[in-house]
């Protein structure tokens, strides 16, 4: 089985025989090639297609129903994002997409709920479906993303838990993205989603029905990221970046229009985020000025138009 970025088994991590070379694995992929594809991930692969089932019928609801749920604000970062809003940072023309941000649930009563710091989510009632499905599918992508994030921390020798202490109640979000078929539309330099990095600690990506993303190499070449359904796709974003000094760093990527003009595309990509009253300090020398995560987060939804 061929992959374009290296590919790595997370059941190698839960052996003590072989959790060692796993973490090392994990590291130099992220390092070297900012991507790494990962087998025996744990999320159930119905619940996948479900969400992605459910994910089209949200896009089909009629703008006006859509539209009720958009919030920016708290920056977007849960509920509906319309076509046309969000764009690459440096970027003056929009993306080609609209969006759904899902996060976590917490009580009422909460702390970051009564402070409006971890917004509540937004689901429709002409699909009520859609709340048990990508709850679900949160929960799942989440308890992967923290193995993963249980990885990096011993490949960067951090005491025992620094990095989920971290996430604690993050503010992680699950991004249900639509992609809309071109048509014969004049795009004026749009793309699906022009050149960025991500923002956040760890995003896991599950297969995607249809192709389209790409990352940019060390080397400076696009290279075509295509994985089996069984696969789970992950890279380091800016706040991972910042706190490892560049040890992981943030690796640019983009979706490209496809050829076939009237296809569509779904993805469902899931963000790791810091709770965002953490303070985020470098672990290495060489890192910038510590800085709480609800601002750095800011700062970039500022720079990308959402917020």
């Amino acid at each position: 089985m061929q992959h374009s970025i290296p590919v790595i088994d997370m059941s190698r991590a839960e052996d003590p025989a072989t959790r060692v070379p796993f973490v090392r694995d994990l590291g130099r992929a992220l390092t070297e090639t900012g991507f790494v594809a990962v087998l025996n991930h744990g999320v159930d692969l119905a619940l996948i297609d479900e969400g992605y089932s459910a994910a089209r019928r949200l896009f089909e609801l009629p703008f006006a129903v859509k539209r009720r749920h958009e919030t920016p604000e708290d920056g977007r970062q849960r509920g509906y994002t319309s076509f046309g809003v969000e764009h690459a940072k440096d970027v003056a023309v929009p993306d080609l997409k609209e969006f759904w941000h899902v996060g976590r649930r917490l009580p009422s009563s909460h702390p970051l709920r009564v402070s409006g710091a971890v917004p509540r989510n937004q689901f429709p009632r002409e699909l009520p479906e859609a709340r048990i499905v990508f709850q679900q599918l949160f929960d799942e992508l989440e308890g992967f993303a923290n193995r993963l994030l249980d990885g990096l921390g011993d490949y960067l020798e951090l005491p025992p838990g620094t990095l989920g202490d971290l996430v604690r109640d993050g503010n992680s979000v699950q991004r249900l993205i639509h992609y809309p078929a071109l048509g014969d539309e004049t795009l004026g330099g749009m793309v699906r989603a022009a050149a960025h990095e991500d923002i956040n600690l760890i995003t896991v990506l599950p297969w995607s029905p249809n192709p389209g993303l790409q990352i940019l190499t060390r080397e400076g070449q696009w290279l075509d990221v295509t994985t089996p359904r069984d696969v789970m796709i992950c890279d380091t974003g800016d706040m991972m970046q910042f706190l490892s000094a560049g040890t992981l760093p943030a690796t640019t990527h983009r979706v490209v229009n496809p050829m076939d003009k009237d296809e569509a595309r779904y993805s469902m990509p899931f963000f790791l985020h810091p709770a965002p009253h953490r303070r985020l300090v470098p672990f290495r020398a060489g890192g910038g000025e510590p800085v709480l995560a609800s601002e750095f987060l800011r700062q970039r939804l500022e720079e990308i138009g959402v917020a």
